[in-house]
């Protein structure tokens, strides 16, 4: 695996390191003291929709799973690693403001993977204006389906108008104020994988209804919401893909979910790794400069533990970047996905817990920045599927294989 940053991609990544001193943090602070995420007109987001970052940002850039591969057998363009190092980077400095940020968010992927090249134009192209801040959504989990994504039971019946969904969704961040939402549903429970389909239902169509914004402990800067759909009616043309797509005896919608998910699981992951990250620096930062250097076996405990640190998040690190670049590689990376995912969350809560105790109360401030840095990690450990999820997965590869 070799990965060479190009000058767009350095450029783009202090750019955000840029923003995130600047914005990111500050506005993912004032969130979680203040327990409401930042507005929807806040100027902020304007900003980053005048700078183009809505069809730069996170996820954005996904290309189509179905697209030719290039004269040298990347289909992806790169843009797997581009967003594992973005995502990385902008959570070192606040993830709740980075996810809260306009553009398709993890809408995106599932669009690119298994939307028709016209339903890519059609959804994604709205991103590229610069006039509004827009975002877009995924909703998969369900109140009885958390991350058995294979039970979920909002069902999809076709008629004469369009297709018509019932059920509920949940923990699906931006939905309150997205263009447009993925919906995943089943034409029928009974078929099991076979009767997923995913579905673009849009802003406004009756029987979309937003029924609460969950209160979080952590990453409070972007909502989290759930919703029901009460006879809501999609067009077919929003059905992503097309009926093309889908067969009888295909498991077409069900693999793309999963293709989805090992398009954004290292993201997720690479996640955890910046929020840990900006723990990890402060604990060196505080024996560096704050304890006193008489202290010499305290210092030689400290150092040993940063260590140890930074061992965890550099194996975690090359763990997302491994998965992102053989899917760039238009290699299958289901099972480095969930092994990414696997151990970054709990390397990275380690390191910012870690981090709490080397600090200690000897330093107010930062001792209250590492704790929030602990709530919003732990988030990670569910995101994208749980852990136990994941050992499944990487339990089944290693059996097979």
């Amino acid at each position: 695996m070799l990965i060479e940053l190009n000058k767009e991609l350095k450029k783009s990544i202090e750019l955000l390191r840029e923003i995130g001193k600047e914005y990111l943090r500050p506005l993912g602070i004032e969130a979680d003291r203040s327990s409401q995420a930042i507005p929807v007109d806040h100027p902020f987001y304007n900003l980053v929709a005048q700078t183009g970052f809505m069809a730069r940002g996170i996820g954005s850039t996904f290309e189509s799973g179905n697209s030719e591969k290039s004269t040298n057998g990347r289909s992806n363009n790169g843009n797997s690693v581009r967003n594992v190092l973005m995502a990385e980077e902008g959570s070192y400095w606040d993830r709740g403001t980075l996810v809260s940020l306009p553009g398709p968010g993890l809408g995106g992927p599932p669009v690119m993977q298994m939307g028709t090249s016209q339903q890519r134009e059609r959804f994604m192209s709205i991103f590229k204006q610069r006039d509004k801040p827009l975002w877009a959504a995924f909703a998969m989990t369900e109140p009885e389906a958390g991350s058995d994504v294979a039970k979920i039971n909002t069902r999809a019946i076709k008629s004469e108008k369009g297709w018509i969904l019932n059920g509920e969704k949940m923990f699906s961040s931006n939905s309150s104020r997205a263009e447009w939402v993925v919906v995943f549903a089943t034409i029928d429970p009974n078929l099991g994988r076979r009767g997923h389909r995913a579905f673009v239902v849009e802003k406004g169509t009756p029987g979309f209804d937003i029924s609460r914004i969950e209160q979080k402990m952590g990453i409070k800067a972007y909502e989290t919401a759930s919703f029901k759909l009460a006879d809501c009616v999609v067009d077919f043309d929003n059905l992503l893909g097309g009926e093309s797509y889908y067969s009888s005896t295909s498991k077409s919608g069900f693999e793309g979910a999963m293709s989805t998910f090992n398009a954004t699981r290292p993201i997720v992951a690479a996640m955890g790794v910046g929020i840990a990250r900006a723990a990890y620096d402060i604990a060196k930062e505080f024996v560096l400069n704050e304890v006193p250097k008489n202290s010499s076996l305290r210092l030689r405990r400290y150092r040993e533990k940063l260590q140890v640190m930074q061992a965890k998040l550099t194996h975690a690190k090359l763990l997302c970047l491994r998965a992102a670049w053989l899917l760039d590689c238009n290699k299958p990376n289901g099972f480095e996905a969930s092994m990414a995912k696997l151990y970054a969350p709990p390397a990275s809560l380690s390191v910012v817990t870690e981090a709490s105790n080397i600090v200690g109360l000897e330093n107010k401030d930062k001792s209250i920045y590492l704790q929030k840095l602990a709530r919003d990690v732990k988030a990670i450990d569910i995101v994208e599927g749980t852990q136990q999820i994941q050992r499944r997965v990487v339990a089944r590869n290693i059996i097979v294989n």
